[in-house]
């Protein structure tokens, strides 16, 4: 068996990874967008062959989870090639592409937890796993007598970190390579521990406490143990979190009814600007009916301000302004802190200067720490460790046994 990472051996996203039988067969996992691609810039899909004319040696692409790095190239897919995804993951990205930032797939099969599914000489097992998206797996890719485990993204501290113990507890067995997540190691930072999804609600609930009006959170819509902090952290202050129609559709397509969602008490919806003029557009009224019953307008933003903690995203600003419920409100960051840095963020951070609101960073990441990395190689045991998801490959061998450094686009044997 072998294996070319196309694009992640030396960077955080963009994953791609091609696997070849002895008899030529092959599969890809994940077809990743860079996260260093700009929103409108065209990223093409690596030169695989197969993907640009039919080719019966390409069997299908496997979609690890539902985050852009790994899937933000499937729209250059072509309709021959089978896809496998996970059924939740593929729920949550038909209905992000109403919002434009998803995709409508119509997948060959769906991923399973610990069920192994044949294509050609591979046998494919689906590990769910703990991540800060949703319905996430790593995959056991099995052909020729050789093992290759791919991590995919994982967490151990999340609010499924027990899909985490459970891996460690009964890992896959002799597993010859282990292409593994390496996003917490960084070029000349020393690595640490970081708080969990559980001490995060802890700080966002002392925030809501001391904040004197409303609180502006911003957070990933997909990111569901996120959304999970935020509501039972505004349950214990006594407040009511405020989520947009974005949120709340994704929130529905998980199909667990334990996660916030439209009926919950103490959660409202309101719906921006540009989302009512998607609605209005696509004649959808069914999504704005559906939430009807927690549905919160503009002019109750100012009169409940103190009480309220509100989904928020730059580009409602102009509306959230005019709304007048901005005395003495409070920002919250709670996603990367990188993502200030990027050019992307200008227009939110002026708006924060203009009307004097400070911003809180409150954050954990939705990636494994260090010593949870280490905990996972050694239950797992491979012969090899191959990074991948990370900036610092160079690095791994401080912190990992067996280590082996490939470069995007070279093939090399498992």
């Amino acid at each position: 068996m072998k294996i070319r990472i196309h694009r992640g051996a030396r960077e955080i996203g963009g994953n791609c990874v091609e696997v070849e039988a002895d008899d030529g067969s092959r599969i890809v996992l994940d077809v990743g967008r860079p996260l260093t691609a700009l929103r409108d810039e065209h990223i093409p899909l690596p030169e695989i062959s197969g993907i640009d004319a039919p080719h019966e040696s390409l069997l299908g692409v496997i979609i690890s989870h539902g985050h852009q790095d790994h899937w933000g190239l499937i729209d250059q897919v072509p309709e021959h090639v089978p896809v496998y995804i996970g059924e939740a993951t593929n729920r949550i990205l038909k209905e992000a592409s109403f919002f434009s930032i998803g995709a409508k797939l119509d997948p060959a099969g769906y991923l399973q937890d610990r069920e192994p599914f044949r294509l050609g000489p591979f046998t494919i097992t689906p590990f769910l796993n703990d991540h800060s998206a949703f319905d996430t797996y790593s995959l056991l890719i099995e052909a020729d007598g050789k093992r290759l485990f791919y991590s995919a993204d994982l967490q151990g501290h999340g609010r499924k970190a027990r899909l985490f113990e459970k891996l460690l507890r009964a890992p896959p067995q002799n597993v010859d390579i282990m292409l593994m997540e390496g996003t917490a190691l960084r070029p000349n930072e020393v690595p640490r521990a970081g708080k969990t999804e559980r001490q995060l609600e802890d700080e966002i609930v002392e925030t809501l406490e001391t904040a004197p009006g409303i609180v502006l959170a911003m957070y990933a819509a997909q990111n569901m143990d996120r959304l999970v902090t935020w509501f039972r952290a505004c349950r214990r202050a006594k407040r009511f979190l405020v989520v947009d129609l974005y949120t709340a559709s994704i929130a529905k397509a998980t199909g667990n009814r334990n996660i916030p969602q439209h009926g919950f008490r103490g959660l409202l919806t309101y719906v921006p600007q540009a989302q009512r003029i998607r609605v209005r557009q696509s004649g959808e009224f069914e999504r704005v009916n559906a939430i009807k019953q927690s549905r919160i307008f503009p002019e109750e933003l100012a009169p409940r301000a103190k009480e309220l903690v509100l989904t928020f995203r730059a580009s409602m600003s102009g509306e959230i302004e005019r709304s007048g419920c901005l005395d003495a409100a409070t920002a919250v960051w709670s996603m990367w802190p990188g993502y200030l840095e990027q050019p992307g963020t200008k227009r939110l951070l002026e708006f924060l200067r203009r009307h004097d609101i400070p911003l809180i960073e409150l954050h954990a990441s939705g990636h494994a720490y260090i010593s949870d990395l280490q905990r996972f190689a050694r239950a797992v045991a491979p012969k090899r460790i191959v990074p991948i998801h990370s900036s610092a490959p160079d690095r791994f061998a401080e912190f990992f046994d067996n280590v082996q450094c490939c470069r995007d686009g070279e093939w090399w044997e498992c």
